[in-house]
């Protein structure tokens, strides 16, 4: 029977269906903004040439060296403009609209205080209440930020693209990873502490810095010291006893500890059996050897530390190295790559993380060095300082115009996702796409609604001709039910209260289904329990012949078990216009019954409901 506790998969073919068309009408947006830029590079581009055939200057240094974009630099710039963009891809598996609230973003704030759960949970509701919206929004966010740290080496463009970095990295780390877990009991560098956001933040924190500050070996010290104290401080933390990381096995019935129990639930994870097969190793290996196991990961990220907060160059180079191993390694098989199951939105926090310090490394050794030869003065001018040529340089060639019009489309790109979003966050009432996948879209008829005479709550007699000048919501509770029913009650008062003035229009009818528990207190006790007190609700009963003859005209199936321990009836509901005429029906499963699908098929039935008072 319909109703009877059904909910929503990951793999709903209604909500897969409407986000890869999502995704496809937006990446036709996207490819007619790249036609539109490559039109108007290839007009500029034809100024410029006609400018050079006209004798003007094009090209000019003010006779001053041009400096190269730091490595270390473009090592996080072009690093982290990658990890977004295999990021946005993430995004847009086919899971993601209902699996990333219920897999991802509850599971990690589950552990973590009370304020951290309804922090979080109150930014859920956004994705939880317009899945489609949020899920692509997300895909070109991330393919937008991606691309834009990608095209834009220099100049404004650039720190943008770090600072928009940054910004949305901090928003994933709060609602995403709930703080990355900071709060939580567990917290270990090996399950990817503080959170991989943390990392895209602080990347894009030193991509948008001025540039000079990139010419000096103190940012990279900088940047090694405070790893260095992390990695220490990551140390103490993994050392800290109780925490069942010194166990492979826990108790006289072998149960497994804190990391072997972390890495079998990540074999458990759909990938290839290969990458499955080291997971399943290590847990067995840190099973046998859990004290040798931890001993090593608590000397080695001391190691580390120390070594990054020593300041010179061999020793940081040797803890670069180390760090870099051990970050591979933790990703291997602890991470477990971190991507694999439908749901992984990055590769976790280790690779983040080591492309940070090996940036910091590379900032201490290579400074940036002015270019041997200058470009050739093209037209006499007043001296400039060497950044003043290097602007203008950049300015007036073809390269720099294809970059500013690349940097221009990302940021367009980034507000395809950006502004839905933002919109989306504004409307209380969940889309209509979250009831249609447990429902199906409301079919739309035109037929003689079934006449009936029956007793409302009150003891009046009700029938359908004398609510003829209202339009009538009509369907079928069981008042004692106490799963599907009480939900579909509410949903009908939600959308009673979002009719507002309007439902003095409108007559909210529900007729008993159940042959046995249909007298007029159990009519009464259910109205009690559910708080149906609006004026336009009316809960009708009778006798058992007049409700079968009911349920008959009405298509209603009931089902009875012997004794009338249990109900099953068609959930169904219909829309009944001022002259009698049935215009909707619905399927009205209230699925798992939570805010978003409530709120959905409220908004969803007041839809219905203004046509048809629009046309009465």
């Amino acid at each position: 029977m319909p109703g009877m506790g059904s909910g929503l998969q990951t793999n709903n073919p209604t909500i897969v269906s409407a986000f890869r068309s999502a995704l496809l009408h937006q990446g036709l947006v996207v490819l007619a903004v790249v036609v539109l830029l490559a039109l108007a590079f290839n007009v500029l581009r034809a100024r410029q040439l006609a400018r050079a055939r006209a004798g003007e200057p094009v090209v000019w240094s003010g006779g001053g060296p041009l400096v190269a974009e730091p490595v270390a630099r473009k090592v996080l710039r072009i690093g982290f403009g990658l990890l977004w963009l295999f990021d946005g891809i993430l995004q847009a598996q086919s899971s993601m609209p209902l699996g990333l609230p219920t897999q991802v973003i509850q599971p990690a704030a589950l552990t973590s205080p009370t304020w951290v759960q309804h922090l979080v949970s109150g930014a859920g509701t956004i994705w939880t209440d317009h899945p489609i919206t949020a899920a692509a929004s997300a895909v070109w966010i991330q393919v937008g930020l991606g691309l834009l740290l990608l095209v834009a080496p220099r100049g404004t463009w650039s720190r943008l693209a770090g600072a928009s970095s940054a910004v949305w990295g901090l928003v994933v780390w709060i609602f995403g990873e709930s703080f990355g877990g900071i709060f939580a009991p567990g917290l270990t560098w090996l399950f990817g502490a503080p959170g991989a956001a943390v990392f895209y933040c602080a990347a894009g924190v030193l991509i948008a810095l001025p540039e000079r500050l990139w010419w000096s070996r103190r940012l990279g010290q900088s940047v090694l010291g405070a790893m260095g104290l992390f990695f220490v401080g990551m140390a103490v933390l993994q050392a800290w006893p109780g925490r069942g990381f010194w166990q492979g096995h826990v108790g006289h019935r072998a149960t497994a500890g804190t990391l072997a129990a972390m890495t079998s639930q990540m074999s458990a994870t759909p990938q290839p059996s290969l990458f499955a097969s080291w997971v399943t190793a290590f847990t067995r290996f840190d099973s046998a050897h859990g004290f040798a196991v931890n001993l090593f990961v608590v000397v080695a990220l001391a190691a580390i530390g120390c070594l990054m907060l020593t300041g010179r160059r061999p020793l940081v180079r040797a803890g670069v190295i180390a760090g870099a191993v051990l970050c591979l390694a933790d990703w291997v098989l602890i991470e477990d790559f971190g991507f694999f199951g439908g749901v992984g939105t990055d590769p976790n926090s280790m690779i983040p993380m080591a492309l940070v310090f090996v940036a910091g490394y590379v900032a201490l050794v290579r400074v940036p060095a002015a270019a041997e030869a200058p470009v050739p003065i093209a037209a006499a001018r007043p001296p400039e300082r060497p950044l003043a040529g290097l602007r203008r340089h950049l300015r007036e060639s073809p390269g720099f115009v294809f970059r500013s019009l690349a940097a221009a489309g990302a940021v367009v790109v980034v507000l395809l996702g950006a502004v839905p979003m933002a919109v989306a966050s504004t409307r209380p009432q969940a889309d209509a796409i979250v009831s249609q996948a447990i429902d199906g879209t409301p079919q739309v008829v035109n037929f003689q609604a079934p006449g009936f005479q029956l007793t409302d709550q009150a003891g009046r007699t009700i029938s359908l001709a004398s609510l003829r000048s209202k339009t009538v919501v009509l369907t079928f509770l069981d008042p004692v039910c106490v799963s599907d029913c009480p939900l579909i009650a509410q949903e009908l008062k939600q959308a009673d209260a979002m009719l507002g003035p309007r439902s003095r229009q409108v007559e909210l009818v529900a007729i008993v289904v159940n042959p046995l528990y249909r007298a007029p207190s159990y009519v009464r006790a259910f109205d009690r329990q559910e708080r149906l007190d609006e004026p336009n609700w009316l809960y009708l009963t009778g006798g058992l012949a007049q409700l079968e003859r009911v349920w008959r005209a009405w298509g209603v199936e009931v089902l009875s078990s012997p004794a009338g321990a249990m109900v099953g009836h068609s959930d169904i509901l219909y829309v009944i216009d001022a002259r009698g005429h049935t215009r909707y029906v619905f399927n009205s499963d209230p699925g798992p019954g939570s805010p978003a699908t409530r709120s959905s098929f409220a908004a969803t039935l007041v839809n219905a409901v203004d046509t048809v008072l629009s046309r009465s």
